[in-house]
């Protein structure tokens, strides 16, 4: 099935590896994007992709004659999510359908409507207040979809939905465990001290303890056990988010190939920027095959012969 696609807030373009993970053909890929180590690592995985920068200088007028088949795109949700980041800490988080978060929603709906794509999928934050979903659901048209990326990765991921894709229901469980995507890599390996020692505490996840003395809190403080599930993945730029507890008094810190895995991307997909980038790239992308999983939805209604 052959298909052009129009993707905005593109990221490292895990939009075109569900594609070609769910049969398509990607005839033409236009994406919009504006982080360089993004862009650089989705050239180097897909030189042939139109790369058409910031979303707001864009003209979606040009697409009404191209025969977009899917328009894709998960705008920012650093200014609606509870799990605020460094850069936005000090901002009060936007419950509304106005502020930064919302004009980048726009900027999707716009596309929608210029566009005019035969298939339509934005994605965003399970956390949002509840008026900016019901907001998003009234402009697009349709109701949200909850999928939970720990069903078909080790990874603990909700995230809503919204597409006119028909009949799109909740994967199978696959089963995949931490353990599962574990690289062998024994200068990851650490060993308890004494902060650690005297301070953790185990739950049914993970061991937490205390390195700043400040309480149990911080995802940083933990150690999540082979046979669970991993956290989030956050936007973040450091490995030390999810430490993994190997047993005895041994743990590690994880590796970029393995939230990758994380992510049900290829091995070493992110490889050609430098590692903080990579986690950071990670944190704001997609876990392909919940993407794939929507995707194949698509081939049910059209058949594999059609566009």
């Amino acid at each position: 099935m052959k298909v052009k696609v129009l993707s905005l807030f593109d990221g490292i373009s895990c939009g075109m590896v569900a594609l070609e993970r769910a049969g398509f053909e990607v005839e033409r890929y236009y994406a919009y994007e504006i982080e360089e180590n993004a862009i650089a690592i989705s050239k180097k995985n897909y030189p042939g992709i139109i790369q058409l920068g910031d979303v707001f200088k864009s003209d979606f007028t040009q697409f009404a004659v191209q025969e977009i088949d899917i328009l894709m795109g998960g705008s920012p949700c650093t200014f609606w999510s509870k799990a605020k980041c460094s850069k936005t800490a000090k901002q009060k988080r936007e419950i509304d359908a106005e502020g930064i978060g919302w004009k980048l929603f726009e900027k999707f709906s716009e596309a929608k409507k210029n566009a005019q794509p035969r298939y339509f999928l934005y994605e965003n934050n399970y956390g949002i207040a509840q008026e900016i979903q019901d907001a998003i659901s009234e402009r697009l048209g349709v109701q949200p979809i909850m999928i939970d990326s720990a069903l078909v990765s080790a990874q603990r991921r909700k995230r809503l939905y919204w597409t006119n894709i028909p009949n799109v229901e909740q994967p199978e469980d696959k089963g995949i465990l931490v353990k599962d995507i574990i690289c062998n890599d024994e200068t990851l390996v650490k060993h308890f001290d004494e902060r650690i020692r005297n301070t953790m505490i185990q739950t049914d996840n993970y061991i937490k303890f205390d390195l700043g003395g400040k309480g149990h809190y911080s995802q940083q403080d933990r150690l999540y056990f082979l046979d669970k599930k991993a956290p989030t993945i956050p936007r973040c730029r450091t490995e030390t988010k999810f430490n993994v507890y190997l047993g005895g008094e041994l743990y590690k810190k994880t590796c970029p190939v393995e939230i990758e895995r994380l992510q049900t991307l290829p091995d070493n997909y992110t490889e050609g920027v430098p590692k903080t980038r990579r986690y950071e790239a990670l944190g704001n992308g997609w876990t392909v095959d919940v993407i794939a999983h929507i995707l194949n939805f698509v081939k049910e209604v059209r058949g594999e012969d059609a566009v």
